[in-house]
């Protein structure tokens, strides 16, 4: 069961990460940062070209120092002026680039090295619940075996118990059958006795009034 809840996923996200970069080209108008969503040593991303050039100062005219890969994480130090904006990059380099090439937002590069960070994650932790398996499935079966026995138990005891009822039963009519021999038994020897008093009484009157 586990198997259909977490591969389906597995293949969703896969499929997802795959649809991100066949839209890599819908993805790359990223909005470029404005001086209000810029701040002082700020974070930022070279949008996705195939790269830029960084200048020693805010314009074109200004010496070229090298080029930034497109996806770059820099960090933002100053304000944009004339289009440029401050920024150091992934060599520690203070250069200016065009700010219409700076983003707040991560680039296809960064996205697509982040879903295969998770998805590595995914897979081992699929990994691992897939190695938990077998130990989950033994300990499955070894509580419905423990299910059965303590449900044969409950049957035995209730027949035990059913048995005991009908054999209590039992021995009380017995008993009561037995109480009432012993009483009738009583009842017939008194009236027996009570039969040979009166006729020894009878008789013994009778000889005292011939004497």
């Amino acid at each position: 069961m586990l198997k259909r809840i977490i591969l389906p996923s597995v293949f969703a996200l896969m499929s997802h990460f795959s649809a991100a970069q066949d839209t890599e080209q819908l993805q790359l108008a990223t909005a470029p940062v404005t001086a209000d969503e810029q701040t002082t040593d700020d974070l930022g991303f070279i949008v996705d070209n195939l790269f830029i050039y960084a200048h020693s100062g805010p314009g074109k005219n200004y010496r070229i120092l090298g080029s930034i890969d497109a996806g770059t994480q820099i960090r933002i130090i100053a304000q944009p002026q004339n289009g440029y904006i401050q920024i150091i990059d992934d060599k520690e380099r203070e250069v200016w680039v065009e700010d219409k090439f700076v983003s707040k937002q991560a680039g296809l590069k960064q996205q697509l090295t982040a879903a295969n960070e998770m998805l590595i994650t995914l897979q081992n932790e699929l990994d691992n619940t897939l190695g938990q398996l077998p130990q989950l499935q033994q300990s499955n079966d070894d509580l419905q075996n423990e299910n059965t026995l303590l449900q044969n138990s409950i049957a035995d005891l209730q027949s035990q118990l059913a048995t005991q009822r009908q054999e209590s039963n039992v021995k009380k009519q017995d008993e009561q059958h037995k109480l009432l021999a012993y009483g009738g038994g009583i009842a017939f020897a008194g009236l027996f006795l009570g039969i040979i008093l009166t006729i020894f009484l009878s008789r013994r009157k009778r000889y005292d009034g011939w004497a």
